[in-house]
């Protein structure tokens, strides 16, 4: 039985703003519990099939899709594309890299979709049976799917050269290098599991080109390729994952890539 638990809370009227507060329970105490839960203004549920906060994500997106709508007439393009990106586009940016937010099932990223096309029909003035595909081209929007995948490899791509956080960091294997032609490129190990960052992470990276996976060398020890292993003394990273790369420079072509991928020529 629980004899007591720790409860964080706000004080709002101080310099602080977080502290711990112990409370005593009776031992027969019971404690009530709920199928989601709020956090850092994400909604978590107790199958973790964010359908909640999608849910609550389209309401508050689709609230002010409608308050843009009226000031949107006395707005130029470049202002409303602006106000648009700042106000609702970050809320459909917000968290999608978690780990299972890239592998939703469609009717749940369909949700998120036809959010974006509202918006970006608001953003250019346009009816709502108009075709979206050149909308978002004008506006240089990636469609959710790549959205994600642009957040999650960038998110990727900051763990590899900063070795931040470094629980993040430990997940992340490379996989030794083997005398075949594709092993010139740099591959993560993927393990078996399909809902951690620690799968998500290779899938999302692996799938880029190979001019995105060029290998780089960095020998901190002096060691032979025999004595490669799980803790290998010699780290392969991505030429345009490396940390002397431009991070502007990558984001710029992975923007440019999965542009590509949205709209096709």
């Amino acid at each position: 039985m629980i004899d007591g638990f720790v409860i964080l809370y706000q004080r709002k009227n101080h310099n602080y703003t977080k502290f711990l507060h112990f409370v005593s329970l009776p031992f027969s105490s019971s404690l009530n519990t709920t199928h989601c839960a709020r956090n850092l203004g994400f909604i978590f549920d107790e199958h973790l099939t964010f359908s909640d906060q999608i849910s609550s994500v389209c309401k508050s997106c689709y609230y002010h899709i409608r308050q843009f709508r009226c000031i949107r007439p006395y707005l130029d393009t470049k202002t409303a594309s602006t106000i648009a990106t700042s106000t609702v586009y970050s809320k459909l940016d917000y968290c999608n890299y978690l780990s299972r937010y890239h592998n939703l099932p469609k009717s749940q990223i369909s949700r998120l979709q036809q959010t974006q096309n509202s918006l970006a029909r608001a953003a250019v003035k346009a009816p709502k049976s108009s075709h979206i595909t050149p909308i978002l081209w004008s506006l240089h929007w990636l469609k959710i799917t790549e959205r994600i995948e642009y957040k999650f490899i960038s998110f990727t791509y900051k763990v590899l050269t900063t070795t931040q956080p470094l629980y993040l960091h430990n997940l992340i294997t490379v996989q030794p290098p083997r005398n075949t032609r594709a092993s010139s490129l740099v591959t993560l190990a993927r393990p078996s599991t399909s809902s951690s960052f620690r799968y998500a992470s290779p899938r999302v990276r692996n799938q880029l080109p190979a001019s995105f996976r060029q290998p780089r060398t960095d020998l901190s020890n002096s060691a032979s390729p025999s004595s490669l292993s799980g803790t290998s003394s010699i780290s392969f990273i991505d030429s345009s994952l490396s940390s002397s790369s431009i991070p502007s420079l990558f984001h710029s072509r992975l923007k440019t890539f999965l542009f590509c991928k949205s709209f096709p020529p």
